[in-house]
């Protein structure tokens, strides 16, 4: 596995590779990256944002979402994945911030995770984005990029993935770190296809030099 060394050393090279790495998801204020980062579990950036103007033009409030027809809050998401059960957790979600947080996005991970369709990624997100609390959401693309650098160890859960770049990143840069990796993982190191003849972190990436020698 990466020291904390060679991890920031890294991370430092990500950062310089994407500089203006930033939450994709479009949004206004916290509760419509609340709502959108539900959306987006298991689905793409790019087809929440397509959906989300539409959605939060009839329905910009909670105040407005947790009184919309579960029927026309489909009928808005309906592009999007798994979006039957996403209208119904953001229904609920929006409910229960008018009954337990007067109609405000609560800025603690528990708080956060008490609401539907919100686990511990979203809750990372919500409390990184809107309201600069140091957190780090481990989506697809920061486990697969941890686990091919060895960051962490292969059979590291998400939690362990979290936990260990925690360790290892500093504080204040826990949420710059989580977007850079996203970005890193989106656009360079990719699931099927990474670009490892031409990643200057190869020298640091047992996996990468496995792939180029079997090659």
């Amino acid at each position: 596995m990466l020291s904390k060394e060679k991890t920031m050393e890294a991370i430092d090279i990500m950062y310089d590779m994407f500089p203006d790495a930033t939450c994709e998801l479009v949004h206004k204020d916290p509760f419509q990256l609340l709502i959108a980062v539900i959306l987006s579990a298991q689905a793409t950036d790019v087809s929440v944002n397509k959906a989300t103007p539409a959605l939060f033009a009839s329905y910009p409030t909670p105040e407005a979402l947790a009184q919309a027809p579960i029927d026309a809050i489909i009928e808005k998401i309906k592009t999007i994945g798994l979006y039957r059960n996403k209208a119904k957790n953001i229904k609920a979600c929006a409910a229960q911030l008018l009954e337990n947080f007067e109609g405000q996005v609560p800025k603690t991970r528990e708080a956060l995770m008490s609401l539907p369709g919100v686990g511990r990624k979203t809750a990372n997100v919500v409390m990184g984005d809107a309201f600069g609390e140091p957190a780090i959401a481990v989506d697809t693309h920061v486990e697969r990029v941890s686990k091919r650098l060895r960051i962490c160890k292969l059979s590291a859960s998400v939690t362990e993935v979290e936990t260990t770049l925690m360790r290892k990143v500093p504080k204040h840069l826990w949420v710059k770190t989580h977007h850079t990796m996203i970005f890193f993982g989106r656009y360079h190191c990719l699931a099927r296809s990474p670009k490892c003849a031409i990643c200057p972190l190869l020298y640091l990436c047992q996996e990468g030099k496995t792939r180029m020698n079997d090659a």
